[in-house]
């Protein structure tokens, strides 16, 4: 189990006794570490709980746009989940991902995730909303929603989606001291800091290497390279970070879509997932009010819907009305009035 610290696909930073295996075999975060060099964290924090998905393969993290979602995706078996900030803005505030939505919102928004589910949620945390000092403040309201972890990010703001093009980037310097902040900032060490570089697109793929290996001598427990073009440029991070990685299966963006396969045989732990969800759901909801717009009716559409009872499985609905009779001796609700 992964417990915190630096690590490698080898261990430590400089260890080779073995070479990098995650995915053949050998899991990246599977080694034991004694107590005198990595103190056991408690089982309950959600941190631990995202290592600990890790450490039994690359694993696939959808991204939630409301808490609904999130317990569907519970309920289908995922097991960790992860609030994407351009899902957030433009599922909760109909605005582009650039930068707009605030710190606070990011947080607020990440409470009713994890309150919603038992399983690890991990969060886009853009650029830190500033410098390092409010990245601090940004790592203590993340841990205080519950959250697992989160990603920061190489960008100047105003920032742009990963994928597009006309990112501009911090200096490593900057983004290093980012990285410090964060890791000094954390309360639970489980809580897990990636450092996401986009320069693959600003300033190539070598630079964004070099721009990695930075982040994790600064500190950083996993590496999130974006917008990475080809099968090849994902082998090759895989090679050179000795880290564990964790990338974005975007739709519609710069890259391939690989499978989870494909990249945990690479030695990636996980996949991130952000808007799907999110772009299936607003194209039922486009289909859904052409047909209700030209036919005046949803009698067309009942086989697509989600029933009223699945929706009150989703929800739990009996065992809510199960306890609220319990606490009025098993009366029925319109007994309790008389």
């Amino acid at each position: 189990m992964w417990t915190g610290g630096i690590l490698s696909r080898t261990g430590y930073l400089g260890k080779t006794d073995a070479p990098p295996q995650f995915g053949r075999g050998v899991h990246p975060f599977s080694f034991g570490y004694t107590t005198q060099t990595m103190p056991p964290l408690p089982a309950a924090s959600p941190g631990a709980r995202f290592r600990e998905v890790l450490s039994q393969g690359c694993t696939a993290i959808p991204g939630v746009f409301n808490a609904l979602a999130a317990k569907m995706a519970e309920w289908a078996g995922f097991r960790a989940l992860y609030q994407s900030g351009a899902a957030l803005a433009a599922g909760g505030f109909a605005l582009p991902d650039v930068g707009i939505v605030t710190q606070t919102e990011f947080a607020r928004h990440a409470c009713q995730l994890t309150q919603a589910v038992s399983l690890p949620v991990i969060s886009d945390a853009d650029t830190g909303f500033g410098e390092p000092l409010a990245v601090e403040r940004t790592v203590r309201l993340f841990e205080q929603a519950g959250l697992a972890g989160l990603h920061l990010e190489d960008q100047e703001l105003p920032k742009r989606c990963g994928h597009l093009s006309g990112k501009s980037l911090v200096t490593r310097e900057a983004m290093t001291a980012k990285v410090r902040a964060a890791i000094a900032a954390r309360r639970d060490a489980g809580f897990v800091i990636i450092a996401r570089t986009d320069a693959r697109a600003a300033s190539g793929i070598d630079d964004a290497l070099d721009r990695a290996k930075a982040y994790v001598a600064a500190g950083a427990d996993m590496i999130f390279p974006e917008a990475l073009e080809s099968a090849a440029e994902f082998e090759r991070f895989a090679r050179e970070i000795k880290v564990p990685l964790i990338a974005n299966m975007t739709e519609f963006g710069k890259g391939p879509l690989l499978t989870v396969k494909q990249l945990g045989d690479m030695g990636y732990c996980g996949v991130l997932f952000p808007v799907t969800l999110l772009r299936v759901a607003m194209k039922g909801v486009e289909s859904a009010l052409a047909h209700l717009a030209s036919t005046g009716t949803q009698a067309g559409f009942l086989d697509q819907m989600q029933t009223r009872a699945e929706l009150y499985d989703l929800l739990g609905y009996t065992d809510f009305d199960q306890r609220d009779r319990s606490y009025f001796g098993g009366a029925q609700p319109g007994e309790r009035r008389t």
